[in-house]
């Protein structure tokens, strides 16, 4: 089955580049189930699409795409080198697509991400990346100040950003609540203000929140595992 379908996916996901489409649905779908294995055969075709156009931004951006959910699947299944691994892969091409479209929120909102997914492997990266991170999801939201994603980002890397740095619980609960206010209906949103409320000791607000995420994508693994590890009350 593995040769049968391996060959499978490359083709379909050749055929998605070729078109000039992105298939996003199925790194959704592998990222909710927690595929790594999914994750790394879609991956395959646009590391070598990346390779081979240089110059072709959306080459670069669908590859470093990729690899952030790569890292994001490694650091849910506890693998933080191989989250760390990912991050730094990507951030090459998203480097590159800030450089070929400096004014493209996206690519910048995507750069400033990898480079938060690759400092809680160690934290002395976080002296090597933070400043890309922080840096870059501003310049995202100086660009696009109406992109839910952006404040997204934003969020995960106050979250994970220590309070005295200007991060923690209540900056990243603030950024979440603006990316649901401009996306109602982002389930990723909605599970990631429900961890940064248990964070802040709010569990019941916490679970409301989380059983939110799940009610707009039930296929999510990881919203599952954080409602099951937040208290009732």
């Amino acid at each position: 089955m593995e040769s049968i379908m391996r060959p499978l996916v490359w083709l379909l996901t050749f055929a998605f580049w070729q078109n000039g489409g992105f298939n996003t649905a199925e790194l959704n779908r592998a990222r909710d189930a927690q595929d790594r294995g999914a994750l790394e055969r879609i991956a395959g075709p646009f590391s070598a699409a990346a390779d081979k156009q240089p110059n072709d931004v959306q080459a670069q951006y669908r590859f470093a795409l990729t690899q952030s959910y790569l890292s994001e699947v490694a650091m849910e299944t506890g693998d933080k080198n191989a989250a760390r691994a990912a991050a730094e892969t990507g951030m090459k091409a998203a480097e590159r697509a800030t450089m070929l479209k400096p004014d493209v929120a996206e690519y910048h909102r995507l750069l400033g991400t990898l480079c938060g997914q690759a400092i809680p492997a160690n934290v002395l990266t976080g002296l090597r990346y933070g400043h890309c991170a922080q840096d870059e999801v501003k310049r995202a939201i100086d660009l696009d100040p109406k992109s839910a994603e952006n404040y997204l980002s934003r969020g995960v890397g106050n979250y994970y950003l220590p309070a005295a740095l200007g991060g923690g619980a209540d900056a990243a609960i603030k950024d979440f609540q603006k990316a649901i206010e401009l996306a109602p209906a982002s389930a990723e949103a909605h599970l990631w203000l429900g961890i940064a409320l248990r964070k802040a000791n709010r569990d019941a607000e916490a679970r409301k929140e989380l059983e939110n995420a799940l009610r707009l994508n039930p296929a999510r693994v990881w919203a599952k595992q954080q409602l099951a590890k937040t208290p009732q009350k």
